[in-house]
């Protein structure tokens, strides 16, 4: 249901839309609200089995040297800003992503990319939450990553409320799918008269000590800002990065090395059900937690999967640039870092002059050099068909 939670996708669809839902109510109408119930119990596996990817993760990064602790890091980072905002239906530019962490974090990767000012608001929220995870939350915080969000004050055409909290001048927040006249409210959010109030026993619990586990409450934290929705737009990526500071909290370190967005990303789909789901039922969110547990861990999982890669690359470029051996051309280097990212399809030689914004000519006297180094190799049947691949001796 990719429809759901279109603001937990793109923007925050508001229709003066009546409820159909009969007398059920959503979690944030339960009189108890927001006394959030879970079965520590039935949590007590997935906890420690998180925990313990965690730790293997982090032990073999205390074997690798600074530098490529930094590369694990830029890579995560990376992910995270591109797939928080993908969830949204947003493409924002690897390229000027990476740039941007990479010269706020001081790690050189060669050559930056442009970067526009709406990545760098996008960035900034993200480095924000985790090189600041133990910085109290509070209202004007989270104003400005809004105003980072959206730095012409406007969501697409439309201008909105920012660095404040929505207003429900054009009727309640609602989260809809389906043609005009005929739309589902999949969720409704509190009220905006509720909002200073709701809010700021949010804050009061975000910056208290408490009795959850600190994973629990990364996980809590997640879902009680989305529930709120208290912003015109940008209430998903804020709320993960809610949770990301909650999660760097818990591990006691602000440098990440894995992306909860990026594995949300590849499971948004159950994301958005289990959103529905969760909002529609009663306070106990056992099952939101577990889910949200399984993910992280699977996040972590995926960072081990990362963390080859970057040693990987490491391990070329040593070898590549090793002491005697003629340096590489600054296209050479552009492409072969594009072959170790992950091409995608078959890189030809007219590709390669179309990335490298070159001739033909100088594409083909490019890839000569580096079948002669052994860096590269052929592949394919030869004519048109001829593409290049780096050579396994020199991976």
């Amino acid at each position: 249901m990719q429809a759901l939670f279109a603001a937990f996708n793109a923007v925050n669809v508001r229709h003066n839309l009546r409820m159909s839902r009969g007398d059920d109510l959503y979690i944030w109408q339960d009189g108890d609200w927001p006394a959030w119930q879970f079965d520590l119990a039935a949590l007590a596996q997935p906890l420690a089995e998180v925990s313990r990817a965690q730790g293997l993760l982090m032990g073999r990064l205390a074997d690798v040297g600074m530098a490529l602790r930094d590369q694990a890091s830029l890579t995560a980072l990376t992910a995270d800003v591109i797939k928080t905002s993908e969830i949204e239906g947003e493409q924002l530019d690897v390229a000027s992503v990476r740039s941007s962490i990479a010269r706020r974090l001081g790690v050189d990767i060669g050559a930056l990319a442009p970067v526009d000012r709406h990545v760098e608001g996008v960035v900034e929220m993200v480095l924000d939450a985790t090189a600041r995870c133990h910085a109290p939350v509070t209202r004007e915080r989270l104003f400005g990553w809004h105003a980072a969000l959206f730095p012409t004050g406007h969501s697409g055409l439309t201008r909105i409320q920012v660095g404040g909290w929505r207003d429900d001048a054009n009727g309640p927040m609602q989260v809809v799918s389906g043609p005009l006249g005929r739309q589902r409210v999949h969720f409704e959010a509190p009220p905006a008269d509720r909002l200073a109030v709701e809010t700021d026993r949010f804050l009061a619990w975000a910056n208290s000590a408490s009795n959850e586990p600190p994973l629990i409450k990364a996980g809590l934290a997640h879902l009680w800002f989305v529930t709120l929705h208290p912003f015109d737009d940008g209430n998903g990526r804020i709320a993960r990065a809610v949770g990301d500071l909650f999660l760097a909290r818990a591990e006691g370190r602000p440098q990440r090395f894995y992306s909860l967005s990026a594995q949300i990303q590849r499971e948004r789909k159950a994301y958005y059900d289990l959103l529905e789901h969760t909002q529609k039922q009663s306070l106990d969110v056992t099952e939101w937690l577990a889910w949200f547990l399984a993910t992280l861990h699977r996040a972590v999982d995926q960072a081990q999967h990362t963390l080859d890669a970057v040693l990987l690359k490491t391990r070329c470029w040593h070898r590549w640039t090793a002491p005697g051996s003629a340096p590489l051309n600054e296209r050479q280097v552009k492409l072969l870092n594009r072959l170790l990212d992950g091409f995608e399809g078959k890189l030809t030689s007219s590709k390669w002059a179309a990335i490298a914004k070159c001739s033909p000519d100088t594409a083909l006297r490019d890839l000569t050099d580096l079948l002669a180094r052994g860096v590269l190799r052929k592949s394919g049947a030869g004519g048109r068909s001829t593409h290049y691949e780096l050579d396994d001796a020199s991976t």
